[in-house]
């Protein structure tokens, strides 16, 4: 069962006592000297290795004490959102690529310039790797791991419908009809072949990646209404034919594992981000395969790039800057930690930790390494950073227009105009 919301606290009496969950629950530490706010999303299964991590680190680092939460769904941006209101922004806080930019042209990081390379030995990771957390020339983020977009499938599904397994290859019109196909074989209401997808920034990201556009450029939105009413229209055209889950279904996904139509059996495919198969296959009986999201034609762009899977950032208002620097260079460099870690927050950038890390995994955590390397030839250039707003862009205006055109309140021509015209003014470049 996921846990919607958990709260713990560890030091020296942490370590003792072991794991301290639920809202609000804490272990006193004692000799406190620094103590340390870290926020994040996630699984049980991260919150679970990070907390292992802080132990690790405060066995080590006597006189620190690392407070963390772990939120789920949009309640951790809520809650990011009343940090920054009250000035009160967590040490170490968890933002991806498409927030990176935003929350640092709010002010909300610290930058990390003044802790390289002295504190935050991250050099080995090279330079183009820093460049994907780096926002107007300062460094605001320290990636936590690589990785891409993906499309995760259950295999002894596709085995017993008697189904070719997708490939990297598979288009578009060809996922369209594989979709209705595992429909009809799962042969039960509220079942379907795959999400509606038409509410995944990503999916729609890599989709216009492959026709030479993109979702931002030059910080406003890099496509037109005629792309937007296209995608809608493929959605919409397919959910009709029944290759997609209902729309009640698919407003329950809250860019969660938890919530996604596979993990809920609701479907046979998923579409998320490839280090995330960790987490799906702990809460999906069947095993789990991955490959590439569907591309427009054959041997065509995959629409994919390489991306920090997930990256720490400081807070702005914190005190204790140097501190929080040190416990995030641990976080990516330290071999214990990375084998703690392993790939659930993707690949580690650190190649000493890669290498370290590599014989221990299991087949799930290999796959996900191979999908990373599988992608070697047909990743893109990375994308600039996502611009201030795209985070309201995502949750308040295209998620709420595919909700709307899946009930059938709004058409996918007039969902498109609006997309353009709410995207406009909701982009502040």
């Amino acid at each position: 069962m996921q846990v919607n919301r958990r709260s713990f606290l560890t030091g020296s009496a942490g370590v003792a006592a072991g794991l301290a969950f639920g809202a609000g629950s804490a272990i006193p530490a004692f000799a406190e000297d620094t103590q340390l706010r870290a926020m994040w999303w996630g699984s049980n299964d991260r919150a679970k290795r990070t907390l292992d991590v802080a132990k690790l680190y405060q066995a080590k680092t006597p006189g620190v004490t690392v407070v963390g939460e772990s939120l789920s769904g949009d309640g951790y941006w809520t809650k990011l959102a009343t940090q920054m209101a009250g000035r009160a922004i967590a040490d170490v806080f968890q933002l991806e690529p498409s927030t990176i930019s935003d929350y640092s042209k709010r002010g909300a990081c610290l930058a990390l310039d003044e802790f390289v390379p002295a504190t935050l030995k991250v050099q080995s990771f090279g330079a183009d790797m820093l460049k994907l957390t780096t926002v107007d020339g300062k460094l605001y983020g320290i990636g936590l791991g690589l990785n891409s977009f993906a499309m995760f499938f259950d295999t002894v599904f596709f085995e017993k419908a008697g189904l070719p397994l997708p490939t990297p290859d598979l288009t578009w019109d060809e996922y369209a009809k594989l979709a209705v196909e595992l429909t009809k074989a799962g042969g039960k209401q509220g079942f379907a072949g795959g999400p509606y997808a038409a509410r995944y920034a990503y999916v729609f990201d890599a989709w216009l990646r492959q026709r030479g556009k993109s979702l931002y450029k030059d910080g406003t939105l890099g496509f037109a209404a005629d792309d937007a009413k296209e995608w809608f229209s493929y959605w919409e055209d397919l959910r009709k034919k029944g290759g997609t889950v209902a729309a009640d279904v698919q407003t329950l996904d809250q860019n969660t594992i938890d919530t996604n139509c596979l993990a809920l059996g609701k479907s046979a495919i998923g579409m998320a981000y490839s280090n995330q198969m960790i987490g799906y296959q702990l809460i999906i009986k069947n095993k789990i395969g991955i490959t590439t999201l569907p591309r427009e034609k054959k041997g065509g762009p995959s629409g994919h790039y390489y991306r920090p899977a997930l990256i720490w950032s400081i807070g702005a208002t914190t005190k204790n800057g140097e501190a929080a620097a040190k416990f995030i260079d641990f976080f990516v460099n330290d071999v214990e930690a990375g084998k703690i870690l392993g790939v659930e927050r993707g690949v580690p950038m650190s190649p000493t930790v890669r290498e370290a890390i590599l014989p221990q995994l299991n087949p799930t955590e290999q796959e996900t390494v191979k999908y990373v390397n599988l992608l070697k030839d047909q990743v893109g250039e990375y994308p600039a950073p996502a611009p201030m707003g795209s985070t309201q862009f995502d949750q308040r205006v295209l998620r709420p227009l595919c909700d709307e055109i899946a009930f059938e309140r709004i058409s996918p021509a007039d969902a498109a105009t609006r997309l353009i015209e709410e995207g406009k003014a909701t982009i502040k470049g």
